[in-house]
C-alpha cells in the first residue's frame, strides 16, 4: 500500500475525467502520485520523509496530504485536460508549492524532523562574510 492510492484522487478529479484523462490506465496516475511524493520530498529535507511517506490512513498529516493531491493533480491533467479545470489546477498547485517554500524556514508543521545523522558537523558561522582588499596603489616611474 502507498502513501496515496489512485482511488483517493476522486477527491480532486472526477473518476470520470481520470478514466478519460487515463484511458482506464492508472499508470498514468501512479506516475503522478510518484512524481507529486517526490516533489514535496524536495522541500521537505528537515523533515523525516522516510516517515511521513510511510503513513498510511489517519495516520497521514491531512494537510501535506491535500497538497500533494494537488500537486499530482497538476501533474496528472498535464497528459490532457479533459473536463478539469486548468486555472483552478495551477492556483491549487501553486499554492500547494508556496505552502512547502514556507515551511522550510518559517512555518512549523506537525511534522517528524529529520533524525540527527552521526558524523555530520553543524555549520558554526553565523551565515556572514567578510570581505576586504589592501589599499590602492599607485606606482610613479
Amino acid at each position: 500500500m502507498a502513501y496515496l492510492e489512485v482511488e483517493e484522487m476522486t477527491t480532486h478529479i472526477y473518476e470520470e475525467d481520470m478514466d478519460t484523462i487515463s484511458h482506464g490506465d492508472d499508470a498514468a496516475m501512479m506516475s503522478a502520485i510518484d512524481a507529486a511524493i517526490e516533489e514535496v520530498q524536495g522541500y521537505l529535507t528537515k523533515y523525516d520523509t522516510g516517515k511521513i511517506f510511510a503513513a498510511r490512513g489517519k495516520e497521514r498529516n491531512p494537510i501535506l496530504l491535500l497538497f500533494v493531491k494537488d500537486i499530482a493533480a497538476w501533474h496528472f491533467c498535464n497528459i490532457c485536460n479533459a473536463g478539469v479545470d486548468i486555472e483552478m489546477r495551477e492556483k491549487r498547485y501553486d499554492r500547494a508549492i508556496e505552502w512547502l517554500r514556507n515551511n522550510q524556514n518559517r512555518q512549523n508543521p506537525n511534522l517528524p524532523a529529520a533524525p540527527e545523522q552521526p558524523g555530520r558537523q553543524e555549520c558554526r558561522c553565523c551565515g556572514e562574510i567578510a570581505f576586504g582588499s589592501n589599499r590602492k596603489r599607485d606606482n610613479h616611474f
